[in-house]
């Protein structure tokens, strides 16, 4: 298990500059640099449900999807490590589609309107809330996703089980879901 230290790394993090919290600031937002974090079973926080509107208009909770393992992948039609991860990420919600959900949190566009041309152009299958204000993303508070992209990994029962800072590849997000399912 790796742990956190207490609230240190939320504050750095939240300041986007410091030594080892996973994150740095480029272009006004705090980029992560691939850090990975995992909890054992026995160790983890309750994730937050969250629920709005997705880019398509539809309302979606997190709580709809309990029974199987939830990926939040939060991300923005203007960020380059985002449009760099997406393939990885549609891949592995097409090999794990049998255990997981895959929900995409859009953060600060302005409007859905680049957020729709980003998921049109990735052909991203799974749904994505939007929410342009980072409001959703204050709801993580034990171990938040604190750089875009972040990916935050939750089991079955809705405990926080990993989380990446910055960008995933598909062996990662895969390897990551099926040892979760199997309950590593």
């Amino acid at each position: 298990m790796l742990a956190l230290a207490g609230g240190g790394l939320l504050s750095a993090a939240l300041a986007g500059c410091g030594s080892g919290t996973g994150v740095d600031v480029q272009s006004g937002f705090a980029v992560g640099n691939g850090t990975y974090t995992r909890i054992a079973p026995g160790h983890r926080d309750q994730a937050p449900v969250l629920s709005g509107t997705t880019l398509d208009g539809k309302h979606l909770s997190t709580a709809d999807f309990q029974g199987k393992v939830l990926v939040i992948n939060v991300w923005g039609s203007w960020c380059a490590p985002c449009r760099k991860e997406a393939p990885a990420l549609v891949a592995a919600s097409k090999q794990t589609a049998a255990v997981s959900q895959f929900v995409g949190i859009d953060t600060r566009d302005l409007n859905p309107a680049p957020a729709l041309a980003f998921v049109r152009a990735f052909k991203v299958p799974y749904p994505s809330l939007y929410d342009s204000t980072g409001e959703l993303l204050l709801n993580f508070k034990q171990i938040p996703p604190a750089a875009i992209p972040s990916t935050i990994v939750i089991d079955a029962h809705g405990g926080i089980a990993a989380r990446v800072l910055g960008e995933v590849d598909t062996n990662t997000i895969v390897g990551t879901i099926n040892d979760i399912a199997a309950g590593k």
